[in-house]
């Protein structure tokens, strides 16, 4: 038997990039106790920012969209889709920030000369655990060696997906996302990690926005920008987090079972 499976790419730039992933649509209608799945190469995940925007652009191209408001069911929770023309954006779950951790955590992983201690490492959630690292410059940031079996390490010590570097580069902030334990030594592009970001940068370093665009995936040719809105309570604190970019339908393929 062969299945179908729809190929999408999300997070692209000027129609470009973005980060693919693989989409397949059960013949048979899901019970309520079934969710939305997500898999990574090694192993089932709780929530995938870029694998719920690439199958809102299979939907889409489809034509199976028919409104601009959706629900998904995830093992994070029931999130919100909103549709607004060719963007998708996402719900995600309120930040929770955890513990800081010291640079010299990361000392074999990659030179702790690029870090920038004007931000501490900390570990914050937005649907799924990440440890944020600040560099110093776009420069350091691009041209950075991980050491990837280090990372995998330290991700399963403290309990994380992985890794998300980010630097300011005048009016930018670009990224870097590296998830070795999961299989994926860099992401092109990471929703629930910039969503993290986004809320990291919001409440704990007072830079005050309601939308963040976030650049990604450069050092795999892979440009890719991800949006970020928060919408915030009457004491200007986050109650709402949304996760979105532009996509494109990639092809499909046939996996024999």
């Amino acid at each position: 038997m062969n299945i179908p499976v729809y190929v999408a790419s999300a997070f692209s730039k000027d129609g470009k990039g973005g980060n693919k992933a693989g989409v397949v649509f059960m013949e048979k209608p899901l019970t309520t106790a079934q969710k939305m799945e997500y898999f990574t190469p090694k192993e089932h995940v709780d929530l995938c920012g870029h694998a719920t925007i690439g199958s809102f652009v299979i939907i889409m191209h489809l034509r199976k969209i028919y409104k601009e408001h959706y629900t998904i069911e995830t093992n994070s929770g029931i999130l919100s889709i909103a549709i607004k023309g060719n963007m998708i954006f996402m719900e995600q779950n309120k930040p929770v920030f955890y513990e800081v951790i010291p640079p010299e955590e990361f000392i074999d992983c990659f030179d702790l000369e690029t870090v920038d201690p004007a931000y501490p490492i900390q570990i914050v959630s937005t649907g799924l655990k990440d440890m944020l690292i600040p560099i110093k410059s776009e420069a350091q940031l691009q041209a950075l060696k991980p050491n990837f079996e280090k990372i995998k390490e330290i991700s399963k010590a403290y309990q994380v997906v992985g890794t998300h570097l980010y630097t300011f580069e005048e009016d930018r902030i670009v990224c870097r996302n590296f998830a070795p334990l999961y299989d994926i030594n860099e992401e092109a592009a990471t929703g629930t990690s910039n969503a993290a970001l986004a809320c990291y940068l919001y409440e704990q370093h007072r830079l005050m926005k309601e939308e963040y665009v976030f650049e990604q995936g450069y050092s795999l040719d892979l440009p890719s920008e991800i949006i970020v809105k928060l919408t915030l309570n009457k004491l200007e604190k986050v109650e709402k987090v949304y996760v979105g970019g532009k996509g494109y339908y990639c092809d499909i393929k046939y996996l024999e079972v």
